[in-house]
């Protein structure tokens, strides 16, 4: 192994251990706390971190097993099924962050309709379509035989091994592109501009009222003054920060691998073998940010994670004290005896 294939061999083990502890405490949000089952756009995130998890235990450890061993790791069998994974999981993790942002959408812009445009039945129609829609794809790909190990990304994938099929699966390709990729894009560009746009004006709305008293109380302390101007401008960032990170991390991770895999169609155009593995890795990485993201950085995912560390802790604590205390009066039994 050179010296790349280590490095990429460790990047891809620290992305799996830290994508599965992630999102399994995404998970235990989830199981624990009962406001978050109750809110809708938990079901998407549900769906999202299934994704994360099941991609995280299948499909990372045969590429990390691919850079290893510059080989189809297990049998045609095994990578024809992960190689169906990878494609139905990919597409449904990016329509599941669309439909995140769809609701988004709804609730600030619509906010006193919400409860009656995005129910839990709702949700489990949009959850369906997304199912369908991120099946139908690895079902034709796999009944055409298009599934197999690609030595370009180490990974069981899309792949095409067949000439005489070149431009059956070049439509196929730019066509799945399109419709997992740039839809998503397009949906999260549309929505989160439009929530910005609203954030926007409501925060010109409260500055402009902050503005106002601040003329009033013409006695207000200088701190104070600052404090509340302070404030203003923190106000106008924290909603571009937030809806720059919804669309750039999508785009940073997965618009590396597509641009690649598009590229890759064109006999003209020669892929390093590293940087195949980098973009695959880059895709790998969206599982390790969607929990932080979406949800562990939250207040309510927050406190709920918080709450279960010092549960746990509690409980060890207490246990360590029984433990301690059942030795003590051991050793003072014996002693009297």
């Amino acid at each position: 192994m050179s010296i790349w294939e280590v490095i990429l061999a460790f990047v891809v083990v620290v992305l799996m251990l830290v994508a599965l502890l992630a999102n399994v405490l995404v998970l235990l949000c989830f199981l624990y706390s009962s406001d978050i089952r109750k809110q809708v756009p938990g079901l998407f995130i549900l769906n999202l971190t299934f994704c994360n998890l099941l991609m995280t235990v299948s499909n990372m450890p045969l590429t990390l097993a691919g850079i290893i061993f510059k080989s189809q790791p297990g049998g045609d069998q095994i990578c024809h099924i992960v190689g169906f994974l990878e494609t139905f999981l990919t597409t449904n993790s990016m329509l599941s962050m669309a439909a995140l942002s769809i609701d988004r959408w709804i609730a600030v812009v619509f906010p006193l309709s919400y409860h009656s445009k995005m129910r839990y039945r709702d949700a489990a129609l949009i959850l369906s379509y997304t199912w369908l829609h991120s099946v139908s794809f690895p079902i034709v790909a796999a009944s055409l035989s298009w599934v197999g190990f690609h030595h370009l990304y180490a990974s069981c994938t899309l792949y095409n091994k067949r000439p005489e099929d070149r431009t059956q699966f070049v439509i196929f390709t730019g066509v799945f592109h399109t419709l997992s990729f740039l839809l998503s894009l397009v949906v999260l560009c549309f929505t989160y501009l439009k929530v910005l746009k609203v954030a926007r004006f409501h925060c010109k709305r409260i500055d402009v009222i902050t503005m106002q008293t601040l003329v009033l109380l013409v006695d207000i302390h200088p701190s104070v003054r600052e404090r509340c101007l302070e404030e203003q401008k923190r106000r106008r960032q924290r909603a571009t920060k937030k809806i720059s990170t919804f669309i750039g991390t999508f785009v940073l991770c997965f618009a590396p691998y597509v641009i690649t895999r598009l590229v890759e169609l064109s006999s003209v155009v020669h892929i390093n073998s590293h940087w195949g593995i980098i973009s695959k890795c880059l895709a790998y990485s969206k599982a390790v940010s969607d929990p932080f993201v979406y949800s562990l950085l939250r207040h309510q995912y927050k406190k709920t994670w918080k709450d279960i560390i010092n549960k746990i802790l509690k409980r060890s604590s207490i246990n360590s004290s029984a433990l301690t205390s059942e030795s003590h009066n051991r050793n003072i039994l014996q002693l009297n005896e």
